[in-house]
């Protein structure tokens, strides 16, 4: 099985959005596995027009009627893009709900239909395509576009979105607040209110991105455990739940139940083994499986050894007040006494909190601006253009996370824009360090403190009797706030 990573809910100006579809679609190709960019379609229930809403309802119908007019062109765009075994595109279109809460619909089928119907089954039965049904930002109020847990249906609905630029509603403690202009997150609409209702899906995120920047990170991704890159196996991933969440960084999980893996229901048995295995990005605060929403197991990152061997390198680059100009960052990586064995990079689109936001730019917004981390021999080689920070709990910084094989006396030389940093491993384990680019409000780039594979890297295996319990899933977090949520695996009773 293959670890996949994607997003299968963002927006551009397909409907109401910014940024063009091409784009979009490059910019997933350059650093994701595979892609769903979503055009919004209708909302059945939509407030009455009158005085107070005018702008609300006009401003929605009139995205609708511009998908109307241009689903095919749309379609065969994303359908042009599908790369089998490099790059996967599947097919997707949004209801928005007061009753049900927001649904994103999803598709490997070229032939998907916008079917505008009342609810989110309606929709399904109405399409000859094969399709599941995605609820979004379910932590809203209920009623007021949040889930609508009565109503959920886990034969059309396999998976839920628990996090994206929305917020997290895993549960109430999750890290990632509601602050978007819709509202707070509802306890009552939480995975875990869902879960402990009986309900039975797995764990996705995406961005809800609107100005054409699939992937943003820091805003939410799906990876999949899929036999290989294409729309059918990650569709077929998907409806098994042999999937995960994660809110940035992509935090690689496996986690198993006897025969079972994420996602998967197996039937109760006498005893259980179960084995989890993390790797994340930087030094991991905290590893928990539940049972039944209670904790059974919890790793303490505070507690992990510090073994070396390898280590997770990571610039972070941006600040500065360059406005609406974006500033262009050169990378080269070179190590000495030890080897590259793997990259990651987090890039970010210009910000769009809600489509009704009037931000500069137009199609050009998000134009691809970064290349993917090439490796070659012991140098990696990286470009990117950030833009300001919206503010100091908004950032727009990227990010390149090398792993490096070696011993605390490799050495390890950084060339940024022309500036050089060389240092050891064993003096990037002390301290990490920043430099400005200007002498005032400046650009900066900042080299963290080195991590050392037993703070990231972990595994274990549990063996215990049944204990009648009905599920078990698997929480971890990072010491910088990125997170990852397995789907769980449901014991048959």
């Amino acid at each position: 099985m293959k670890l996949l990573w994607g997003d299968i809910h963002n927006h551009c100006a397909i409907t109401y959005g910014l940024g063009s579809l091409d784009n979009a679609l490059e910019v997933a190709r350059r650093h994701l596995d595979f892609v769903s960019v979503t055009p919004h379609a209708f909302w059945p229930d939509i407030p009455p027009r009158e005085p107070r809403t005018e702008f609300l309802v006009d401003f929605h119908e009139e995205g609708f009627a511009k998908i109307a007019r241009n689903w095919k062109a749309v379609r065969q765009a994303i359908d042009d893009a599908d790369n089998p075994g490099a790059f996967s595109t599947l097919f997707s279109f949004e209801m928005h709900s007061s009753r049900y809460g927001d649904h994103h619909f999803v598709s490997p089928d070229s032939t998907l239909e916008i079917a505008r119907r009342d609810t989110p089954r309606e929709v399904i039965l109405a399409n000859a395509a094969r399709a599941i049904a995605v609820p979004h930002h379910i932590g809203y109020t209920p009623g007021y576009r949040g889930i609508d847990w009565e109503a959920f249906d886990e034969k059309i609905t396999p998976v839920v979105e628990v996090v994206s630029k929305h917020g997290c509603a895993m549960h109430e403690n999750s890290g990632f607040p509601y602050y978007h202009d819709m509202g707070p997150l509802d306890s009552r609409n939480t995975a875990f209110s869902g879960l402990r209702q009986g309900k039975r899906f797995g764990f996705v995120g995406s961005t809800d991105h609107h100005a054409g920047f699939p992937g943003s990170f820091g805003d939410g991704k799906v990876a999949v455990l899929a036999r290989a890159n294409t729309r059918e196996d990650i569709f077929d991933a998907l409806k098994r739940r042999n999937c995960y969440a994660v809110t940035g960084s992509r935090i690689r999980c496996s986690f198993s139940l006897n025969d079972a893996i994420m996602g998967e229901e197996i039937a109760a048995r006498d005893s259980y083994d179960l084995a989890y295995a993390v790797e994340a990005s930087a030094a991991i605060d905290r590893m928990v499986i539940f049972r039944n929403l209670e904790p059974m197991h919890i790793v303490d990152g505070w507690k992990l050894p510090a073994r070396g061997g390898r280590y997770k390198l990571r610039l972070e680059l941006g600040w500065g007040d360059n406005g609406e100009e974006s500033y262009p960052w050169h990378v080269r990586l070179r190590v000495d006494g030890g080897r590259l064995c793997g990259s990651e990079i987090g890039v970010r689109g210009r910000s769009v909190i809600s489509p009704t936001q009037r931000m500069q730019g137009g199609e050009e917004i998000n134009r691809p601006r970064f290349t993917p981390v090439e490796m070659e021999g012991q140098e990696a080689h990286f470009f990117c253009e950030t833009f300001r920070n919206n503010s100091t709990l908004s950032p727009s910084t990227a990010l390149m996370i090398c792993e490096v094989e070696g011993m605390p006396s490799t050495r390890v030389l950084y060339e940024i824009n022309g500036r050089r940093v060389e240092a050891t491993i064993a003096q990037l384990l002390q301290n990490g360090l920043s430099e400005q680019v200007m002498p005032y409000n400046s650009q900066a780039f900042k080299i963290h403190t080195a991590v050392p594979c037993g703070k990231y890297a972990i595994e274990g295996a549990l063996h215990f009797p049944d204990d009648g319990a009905g599920f078990y899933h698997m929480e971890v977090r990072q010491f910088d706030g990125d997170a990852a949520y397995v789907s769980p695996i449901f014991i048959k009773r």
